[in-house]
């Protein structure tokens, strides 16, 4: 399955969800990206999910070596958003669900 293929099927998964809105058409980084009370919790860039989640998970994902803090192409490393290796073990629904779970929180 490719990373779109996953990252729709996400989608299809998390729309049931009270307040998740669906991926925009358009470009930019907030275009296809799953929302929650207008803010942002997942996203698939450059074939990566991406997920906001506490700066201390994301420390501990990252020292895992389950991916690396998602920097947006301005050269500086997101504290709270986390890109995970494409090739990884970890569950890209847990993910977003946990990520879902920190933006609802905020």
């Amino acid at each position: 399955m490719t990373p779109q293929e996953r990252f729709e099927a996400l989608v299809g998964e998390l729309l049931g969800i009270e307040g998740v809105t669906p991926p925009e058409t358009g470009r930019g980084f907030g275009s296809a990206a799953l929302r929650t009370g207008g803010k942002i919790f997942a996203v698939l860039a450059d074939g990566r999910l991406v997920v906001k989640l506490p700066h201390q998970r994301v420390d501990d994902l990252v020292e895992a070596g389950c991916g690396v803090r998602f920097d947006a192409g301005k050269g500086r490393p997101m504290k709270e958003w986390f890109s995970l290796d494409p090739d990884g073990e970890l569950s890209w629904t847990a993910l977003a669900r946990e990520a879902l779970a920190f933006v609802d929180t905020r």
